[in-house]
């Protein structure tokens, strides 16, 4: 057939070698930098871990850290072991003319009350419904050693927490009000006074201890006479909303503090918060150590929770409860329990003579 004539032109194999030889080796780009991108922000492997901070300055967020108040307050509880000795001898021996005093006068009531075969004292406070009168008196407790124990270092002193500048009452404040400690029954009839008022719980008392001592980590500051009332108050306020459904409003502060104005606690609030960096989150394993760390607080000053005899109606419930967790981790015990193997199952190898014909 003839010539015939193609629109699509193919060049030879030797001209594409060519063509590949004139090509360039292959350079990788350089890397481009944070500065040249404009991208300023921080890559996540820079990003520093918060398991690997020093629990120690972090009770408020981290279970396995020590509470401030309970280390400040051990300076005045430690005693030697002479002393130690002295004080549970002298238990003892109260116990004793306790005794003798109510067989003598059986009307009246002993001071101590011991548990018994017969009878078990327990006292109505649990982590789950703390006692609202003696968690109060605790917290104050905690505070007062706060104050008491504070570190005399010139940290500076924040003017939104500062009585002189925001005053709590028009009553003029005295020059001196930042050179006396208060003592432990003003801090409770304060607290008291605004938890009775705004009817909040115990579990928000503890709350606030969290957030009181998670400030005074964050910010860096000491609660020291001169602002003691108004941390305190902001603590309040913003547990109030964290914990309660139905929070307390800041103008019925207003109402139970008749001189302070609505402005004022909104910026408490808002200060407060920055202060806190945002950051009301209160686990419930940070919520238990404070909890039972105001329990021990409370035994190591003399300020037991009040002791009830074990009725049959909570007895009851205790059994329910225990019935109902024993049920609850049965299939769990099961999984984790080690049996031990039946003498009638093994097998012993016996060794015969064998005979040979």
């Amino acid at each position: 057939m003839g010539n015939s004539t193609s629109c699509c032109v193919s060049s030879s194999p030797k001209l594409r070698r060519n063509a590949h030889s004139r090509l360039e080796s292959y350079r990788p780009e350089p890397e481009l930098s944070r500065e040249d991108t404009g991208c300023n922000l921080q890559h996540i492997s820079d990003r520093e871990n918060i398991d690997e901070l020093n629990m120690e300055y972090n009770p408020s967020d981290h279970p396995r850290a020590s509470t401030i108040f309970l280390s400040k307050s051990q300076t005045d509880v430690l005693l030697p072991n002479k002393k130690i000795r002295e004080k549970r001898k002298s238990l003892y021996v109260n116990h004793l003319t306790h005794i003798a005093e109510s067989k003598q006068h059986p009307s009246g009531p002993m001071r101590r009350k011991y548990s018994s075969c017969s009878t078990i004292f327990l006292d109505d406070s649990t982590v789950s419904q703390p006692n609202l009168k003696y968690t109060i008196k605790c917290v104050a407790l905690a505070i007062y050693y706060h104050i008491k124990n504070r570190n005399v270092d010139g940290r500076m002193l924040l003017d939104i927490f500062d009585e002189k500048l925001h005053p709590l009452s028009k009553l003029d404040v005295p020059s001196d009000y930042d050179k006396h400690d208060p003592e432990q029954k003003q801090i409770y009839r304060f607290v008291r006074t605004l938890f009775s008022a705004a009817q909040l719980t115990a579990e928000c008392a503890v709350v606030t201890l969290v957030y009181l001592e998670r400030l005074l980590t964050y910010a860096e500051i000491d609660i020291c006479p001169a602002n003691w009332k108004r941390i305190v108050l902001g603590a309040i306020l913003l547990a109030s909303k964290v914990w309660d459904d139905q929070a307390v409003w800041n103008v019925d502060y207003c109402q139970i503090l008749k001189d302070i104005t609505v402005e004022d606690m909104n910026e408490l609030e808002r200060q407060f918060l920055e202060l806190l960096q945002f950051n009301i989150n209160v686990p419930s394993s940070v919520y238990a150590k404070y909890y039972f760390d105001l329990r021990s607080l409370s035994e190591a000053n003399s300020l037991s929770f009040p002791l009830e005899p074990l009725s049959r109606d909570k007895a009851q419930k205790l059994e329910a409860i225990s019935r109902l967790c024993d049920d609850k981790y049965k299939d769990l015990r099961k999984a984790a329990k080690k049996r031990s193997v039946s003498a009638d199952n093994l097998t012993v190898v016996r060794w015969s003579p064998a005979i040979i014909s």
